[in-house]
């Protein structure tokens, strides 16, 4: 990571006690383990996640489960995962907390920010981008980590911190 790009996000992370992660249940970024790392070290610092594969389970395997509160699905189906997420993204607006997000494909063009949960999960088939819309809809401050070549759509209100990062 560039330095003024870890600069950026080390700043944001270290300003926000409640740190909800999100992502691809199949892409995992190499440098997840650290930025988990950073975010425990800061005292009372408090992480949210999912109950999924991929970045929910390397984001709990590297938090201790006094720290953690994790949200699980209720009925395994698309609407059940669905709910868990508006769940995950109500519960970090009422706390004033940071999502961060590592989605690994770009946007459907369906998925917009909205405060409205069923306008953001719209079946488009990713979660990750349904959870960012839905928090930048309530407000939630945001951390996004793209792969390269991807770049999130404008509705988004994201800019570029560098070295993949975009912030609300």
């Amino acid at each position: 990571m560039v330095s003024s790009a870890r600069s950026v996000v080390r700043s944001v992370l270290r300003s926000s006690r409640f740190v909800g992660f999100s992502g691809s249940r199949s892409v995992v970024p190499e440098f997840l383990s650290r930025v988990v790392e950073f975010v425990v070290a800061e005292p009372g610092s408090r992480v949210f996640v999912g109950c999924a594969r991929g970045v929910d389970a390397a984001v709990r395997s590297g938090v201790p489960w006094e720290r953690l509160r994790v949200f699980r699905v209720q009925v395994r189906s698309r609407s059940g995962f669905a709910e868990r997420s508006v769940r995950f993204v109500r519960e970090l607006a009422r706390v004033g907390g940071l999502l961060v997000s590592f989605p690994g494909r770009a946007c459907p063009s369906v998925v917009r920010p909205s405060s409205d949960p069923s306008a953001c999960f719209c079946g488009s088939g990713s979660g990750s981008w349904a959870s960012l819309a839905f928090a930048r809809g309530l407000g939630v401050r945001c951390l996004v980590w793209l792969p390269v070549g991807v770049v999130p759509p404008s509705a988004f209100g994201l800019r570029s911190v560098g070295s993949g990062w975009w912030l609300s």
